[in-house]
């Protein structure tokens, strides 16, 4: 396979020699966004003036994400991350005793841990095979107040069918809420099947942590309000009569309480117009050969993976599992091939830097490690 890379590998920060196969844990910088912090370090230095340019760099991140969600950007907010975003939705709704939220149960924590820790009433967990439609359609019921997914699994992976899960929460009047961290900045998105949705933004959106994207579906949820707010998530910035509950803003705007993260923002904002000029559509079809590719190149050596082998059903990552992951990934690292551990399987994980080189290497490293981790396990 002769596929070079997609975006240029010298607009990133990746050490000479290095296959940097890891998106999913955390992709290099682009070089870009040293311009991003010299400009974000004199706004904040030149007062008044320099924080309306803050905003307006902020107004431009959030146009830019509603672009990359298929959305209104009124519809956009930025949240800390993707589990502050969770936890606003779960701390918003008026809970009954009884009440359940439906998840994969091997759902990564951000989506999980709002409900699991709510109290007053406790919220029940029902777990289904979100993958399996029977199984979720078994799981739902009248007390479901949220159905909860991943749109691919940090896990294995694996693609879910968003769809399905919209028709299965309108069954009995639930919430779709969807986490695309890994999904966002490699595939095509359409937030709107969802009520609400979030995505980190430290990964294939070539940005940093701190900012996450939230997303309000005010068709859907028109009555929405938190059930929190901070001085920038009101709706006047005048002096504040206390003797009454403040407005609230009108839009997405509401997800960010306090002050943004305006560094973060100042690169998301940079980073999402380097992706623009690929196109969501042009960088899935091109990480989507190279995790085939690999995927064939498992299967010659007879190595299995937990990815689902159908493109259209699995993501920009590759999943082994092994109880020597830990090992195994150290080797491949010795090998200047950087993936990722973690959860007993060790994922490597494709952007548009990346090409059929560093696949083939990242494929060799892993199926020596593998056979080296195994052999003296025999």
């Amino acid at each position: 396979m002769a596929r070079a890379p997609l975006f240029d590998p010298a607009d990133f920060r990746i050490p000479p020699g290095i296959v940097h196969v890891c998106a999913a844990g955390e992709t290099p910088f682009l070089k870009r966004h040293d311009a991003a912090f010299a400009a974000y370090a004199e706004d904040k230095s030149a007062g008044s003036p320099g924080r309306a340019r803050q905003e307006a760099a902020m107004e431009s991140a959030r146009s830019r994400a509603a672009a990359l969600f298929g959305v209104a950007p009124e519809t956009i907010g930025f949240v800390s991350s993707v589990a502050e975003g969770v936890s606003m939705v779960v701390e918003s709704l008026d809970w009954r005793p009884g009440d359940n939220v439906v998840v994969d149960p091997d759902e990564y924590p951000s989506v999980v841990a709002p409900v699991a820790q709510q109290r007053h009433p406790e919220v029940a967990l029902k777990f289904a095979r979100i993958a399996d439609p029977a199984s979720v359609a078994a799981a739902v019921d009248e007390r479901t107040r949220i159905v909860a997914v991943s749109a691919v699994s940090f896990l294995t992976a694996a693609r879910y069918d968003l769809a399905a899960l919209r028709a299965a929460a309108n069954r009995v009047g639930a919430l779709l809420v969807v986490d695309f961290t890994q999904a966002a900045g490699w595939m095509p998105i359409a937030a709107d099947v969802a009520d609400f949705a979030f995505s980190a933004c430290y990964k294939w959106v070539l940005g940093c942590t701190g900012v996450g994207i939230g997303y309000w579906n005010r068709a859907r949820q028109p009555g929405w309000a938190p059930s929190t707010a901070g001085w920038h998530s009101i709706a006047s910035m005048a002096r504040p009569d206390w003797s009454a509950r403040p407005a609230l803003l009108p839009d997405a705007g509401v997800f960010t309480r306090g002050n943004p993260a305006h560094l973060g923002l100042y690169v998301l904002d940079g980073a999402l117009d380097y992706l623009a000029r690929f196109g969501a559509a042009r960088i899935e079809a091109h990480v989507q050969a190279l995790t085939t590719g690999m995927l064939a190149r498992l299967a010659e050596a007879c190595i299995a993976s937990t990815t689902p082998p159908d493109p259209a059903r699995h993501g920009a990552s590759v999943c082994v599992a092994s109880p020597q992951a830990a090992a195994i990934c150290a080797g491949m690292e010795r090998r200047g091939v950087l993936a990722w551990n973690g959860r007993g399987r060790v994922r490597v994980s494709f952007h548009g830097y990346n090409g059929a080189e560093d696949m083939n290497r990242a494929s060799d490293a892993l199926i020596a490690e593998w056979r080296a981790a195994h052999t003296e396990d025999t």
